[in-house]
């Protein structure tokens, strides 16, 4: 339904081949019962996103459906609900300026990087 190739082999989920076989023994070889999240969490990763295809379709499709249904997306992005300070702030952030806001340790896995969805620079924890 989200428009790839029907998986019909557990290699065909992810390349570990180590994962593929212990799902495989988990879902006792019913390939048609591997959990979305599992299936989605052992895809490899698109090049240049910190997540797999099917996760990304999946949010494209979510992120669409909310910004075209959503009021406070349309026809109220506006002075009048959000007034004139409102809309620069939305306009003037990003995900990674929300997300540096609540943790700013977090600010050396996300230097340079041009949005929150990219992978994200390993770093090592401060002691």
């Amino acid at each position: 339904m989200l428009g790839l190739e029907r998986i019909t082999d557990f290699e065909d989920i992810c390349v570990n081949k180590d994962w593929a076989k212990e799902i495989e023994e988990v879902y006792e070889g019913d390939i048609d019962q591997v959990d979305l999240m599992i299936g989605a969490f052992a895809e490899p990763l698109i090049e240049g996103f910190g997540f797999s295809e099917t996760a990304f379709r999946i949010a494209i499709l979510m992120a669409s459906r909310r910004l075209k249904s959503d009021r406070f997306f349309t026809s109220s992005f506006n002075e009048e609900i959000y007034t004139k300070t409102g809309l620069k702030w939305v306009r003037d952030n990003s995900m990674i300026t929300v997300i540096l806001r609540h943790h700013p340790a977090l600010e050396p896995a996300l230097r340079g990087l041009e949005t929150a969805f990219q992978p994200w620079n390993r770093s090592t924890p401060s002691r």
